[in-house]
């Protein structure tokens, strides 16, 4: 039997955001991250590949100057070093899968 990682189990990431790591190992690291209304992800960048799965609601991600409306079910690829961030201006959370290639 697999390994198996429930939401509610799932270890926390280590900055103040609700994210926890649903899966990791040598190679990949899937992080679920909720963003409540109004919460703001300031720009960061990672050293990694990172594909974005929009599980539930909709956010915008900002790249620069420029923010683009990722809604439910939309999936898209960010290669290493692009400064991004999030914002949720719904009025209802908005929940993402990170799936890190290390």
């Amino acid at each position: 039997m697999p390994k198996m990682t429930n939401l509610k189990n799932a270890p926390p990431v280590p900055f103040d955001i609700d994210g926890k790591v649903m899966y990791n190992d040598p190679s990949t690291e899937i992080i679920h991250l909720t963003l409540a209304p109004g919460e703001k992800l300031d720009l960061h960048d990672n050293p990694n590949d990172v594909i974005f799965y929009m599980l539930e609601g909709s956010a915008f991600l900002i790249l620069g100057d420029k923010e683009t409306e990722i809604t439910a079910d939309t999936c898209f690829r960010l290669k290493k070093r692009v400064l991004r961030g999030w914002i949720n201006r719904d009025t209802t959370q908005a929940r993402l899968l990170v799936i890190k290639q290390l």
